[in-house]
C-alpha cells in the first residue's frame, strides 16, 4: 500500500518545476491532491495530469500573499476532501539578482509578501486545519544556499532564512498536537526557470557545477522525493529539521 493512501495533500506553486514534481509523487503515494497555483493554466494542467493518472485532484487559483485567497484554498481542501493531512509550501516570488541597495521598496514588499508572509499565511491556516484533523505534516521549501551569501540574493536568502526560523518554532509549538513541520533545502534543479536562465546566460550551469561535489544538477523529482518522504509516516519522528537535497553543495 502507498504510504499516503487516502491522505489529503496540498502543494503551493504546483504548476511547474519542484511543485509539479511533488504533486506527482504525492499522487503516486496515494494522496488526494489540492493543487494551489497562481497561474490558472499551469495549475489546471497539473490537476488534470493527476486526474489522468487515476488519482483525485482539484485546482484552486491561489495568490498566497492574500489571506483571503489562502483561506479559500483551505476551504477548497476541506470542501473537496474533508480536511488536510499534509502540505508542501513551495510557492515563491522571484525578481532579478540585485545588490540590496538597488532593490526598490516595492520589489522588496512584493517578494516579502509572497516569500515570507505568504508562507506564514499558508502555515497558519494549514495548521488550523491539521489541528482539527488531529495531526499532519508540513514541509516548507527553502534553499540549499541557506548557509552561504550570494551576490544579489538578499531578497531571496533573507526570506529562506525566515522560513527556516518559522519552521523550527512552529515545530515546537505544535509537536504535542501531532503536527510535524520541516523544511527542505534544494540545490540546483532542472526546473523550467533554470533551463531558461541557462539558455540566456552561457556558463551559468558550469558555475553551479563547480560548487556541487556530485558534479550534476538534480531533476526536480529527486528533491521532491525528500519533501514527500517528510510528509509520510516513514518520517513520523522527524520534526523541526531542514533536510538538504543539494548534491553536497553546502559541504563546500
Amino acid at each position: 500500500m502507498a504510504s499516503l493512501e487516502g491522505k489529503v495533500a496540498l502543494v503551493t506553486g504546483a504548476g511547474r518545476g519542484l511543485g509539479l514534481a511533488c504533486t506527482k509523487l504525492l499522487a503516486r503515494e496515494g494522496a488526494k491532491l489540492v493543487i494551489a497555483e497562481i497561474d490558472e493554466q499551469t495549475g489546471e494542467q497539473a490537476a488534470q495530469a493527476i486526474r489522468d493518472s487515476g488519482s483525485e485532484a482539484v485546482f484552486v487559483r491561489t495568490d498566497i500573499s492574500s489571506s483571503a485567497e489562502v483561506q479559500a484554498m483551505m476551504r477548497c481542501a476541506i470542501d473537496s476532501f474533508g480536511g488536510l493531512d499534509c502540505a508542501i509550501n513551495n510557492a515563491v516570488r522571484f525578481i532579478d539578482r540585485k545588490p540590496l541597495a538597488d532593490i526598490s521598496e516595492q520589489e522588496w514588499a512584493d517578494t516579502c509578501n509572497v516569500n515570507i508572509s505568504g508562507t506564514f499565511l499558508c502555515m497558519k491556516y494549514e495548521i488550523q486545519a491539521m489541528v482539527e484533523r488531529g495531526g499532519g505534516a508540513i514541509v516548507n521549501i527553502g534553499s540549499g544556499r541557506e548557509n552561504t551569501g550570494q551576490a544579489g540574493l538578499s531578497w531571496y536568502l533573507g526570506a529562506k532564512q525566515a522560513i527556516y526560523g518559522m519552521s523550527r518554532c512552529a515545530a515546537v509549538d505544535y509537536a504535542e498536537q501531532g503536527i510535524r513541520i520541516n523544511a527542505v533545502a534544494p540545490g540546483a534543479m532542472w526546473t523550467p526557470a533554470l533551463r531558461e536562465t541557462a539558455e540566456k546566460r552561457p556558463g551559468h550551469t558550469d558555475a553551479h557545477l563547480e560548487h556541487i561535489p556530485m558534479r550534476r544538477i538534480a531533476e526536480p523529482e529527486e528533491v521532491a522525493e525528500a519533501a514527500v518522504w517528510l510528509c509520510s509516516p516513514a518520517a513520523g519522528y522527524v520534526t523541526g529539521v531542514t533536510l538538504s537535497a543539494d548534491g553536497g553543495y553546502t559541504l563546500g
